[in-house]
């Protein structure tokens, strides 16, 4: 049966539960005689144990708002209660606030408590052995122990359990939430990759297909041959856009227990910087006049170096095929600690009809940064020049 709200854990209502539980418990434990436990008023009239059992139950009732008030009050009572000759309720009663005041008071409390109940166990076993002469004197400071020392160790252990429990929950949280942080950093490096890979593959090659398309439609009267030539380019373009996105989809689906399939397809489809005469070839097919320029002996790069210099170049040519004046400088440079790749072209005026976002500037940036090199690019006397040195060679 599930217990009513109003005395679920942790509210006041178990709390005032638990005193009249205490009292009634202690009018039962009255009602058998119980007191006095020592005869040291025996003409005291026994009603009166009722008024410190009162008092103490109502510490109960006190041990979660006010802990501290709860212990000073249960102590008044119970020492009025052995002040009368003691009453076994009362003291059991009180073995409950010890309790009560060591699981939800303070730290200096609990410890407090302890050394006192010590002190008086330690105490009481001295002053019985004294008193009874032989060994059989510890029987004195017994009670004690039970009615004292053992309850502050039972609370003692229990708050430590609960903070130990909390404290593992905080740390919990912060796993998760570190997990989490974690997480979204991953898929938002993921999601950067994906765009930039995705606007390097596909966008390229819809330029050159838009700017063809633009000038077919654009000047009237072409010859056959001319739209021919128009359409070719266009073909090309899409085809190869085409394939290069199967690759990326089919490396991005290749399964992760499958290392070696994965290698060998990446090994055979991806792009390289010694590609670059083919892709050199299909601008010029698109209208772009590129000078090549090469120096040094072409080794081979790392892989993340390769792609990246490749990707460079074509978002370079692509825009100078796009913003340029029809012709642009590529350099390919083979250093003994790098690789220097550059494009430059004069800035076309009229050219400037299929404006971009930007992205492929942002993605080149963040090709070289990911790889530690070194990428400029901006107007320098009248042209557009990209430099970009990607390192071959892990620092020392």
């Amino acid at each position: 049966m599930k217990a009513a709200g109003w005395v679920g854990a942790g509210t006041g209502g178990r709390d005032f539960v638990l005193a009249c539980a205490s009292l009634v418990g202690g009018v039962v434990l009255y009602g058998l005689g119980t007191q006095p436990q020592l005869s040291w008023h025996p003409d005291l009239p026994e009603p009166l144990f009722l008024l410190p059992l009162a008092v103490v139950c109502t510490a109960v009732g006190l041990r979660r708002v006010a802990t501290r008030a709860s212990l000073a009050l249960g102590t008044v009572a119970v020492l009025a209660d052995l002040a009368m000759g003691g009453s076994l309720a009362t003291v059991l009663v009180y073995t409950q606030v010890l309790y009560d005041a060591c699981v939800f008071g303070s730290a200096r409390t609990w410890r407090r408590l302890l050394q006192v109940t010590i002190g008086l166990s330690v105490l009481g076993t001295a002053v019985g052995v004294l008193l009874r002469g032989d060994w059989r004197g510890v029987g004195i400071g017994a009670p004690v122990v039970l009615a004292g020392v053992l309850p502050v160790l039972t609370g003692i252990s229990v708050r430590q359990y609960r903070d130990q429990a909390v404290a593992e929950r905080a740390r919990a949280e912060q796993t998760a939430r570190l997990v989490e942080l974690d997480r979204r950093q991953a898929v938002g490096a993921e999601r950067a990759r994906m765009a930039r890979e995705l606007h390097d593959v596909i966008a390229n090659h819809l330029s050159a297909v838009a700017i063809h398309a633009t000038a077919a439609l654009s000047v009237p009267g072409l010859e056959r041959s001319q739209v021919e030539s128009a359409l070719r380019v266009i073909r090309e373009s899409s085809v190869q856009g085409l394939g290069e996105m199967r690759q990326m989809i089919g490396l991005l689906r290749e399964p992760a227990e499958g290392g070696a399939a994965l290698d060998a397809t990446d090994e055979t489809t991806r792009a390289r910087l010694s590609e670059v005469d083919a892709l050199v070839d299909r601008v010029r097919a698109a209208g772009l006049t590129v000078r090549a320029t090469r120096r040094g002996e072409p080794r081979a790069l790392p892989v993340g170096v390769d792609l990246a210099a490749y990707r460079i170049v074509q978002e370079s040519l692509t825009n100078a095929l796009k913003h340029g004046a029809g012709e642009a400088d590529l350099l390919v440079a083979y250093e003994p600690a790098g690789v220097v790749v550059g494009v430059e072209n004069p800035v076309g005026a009229g050219r400037g009809t299929l404006t971009g976002a930007g992205a492929g500037l942002i993605g080149m940036r963040e090709r070289a940064a990911l790889l530690n090199g070194r990428f400029a690019a901006g107007p320098a006397g009248g042209r557009w020049r990209v430099r970009v040195e990607l390192p071959t060679e892990v620092a020392p």
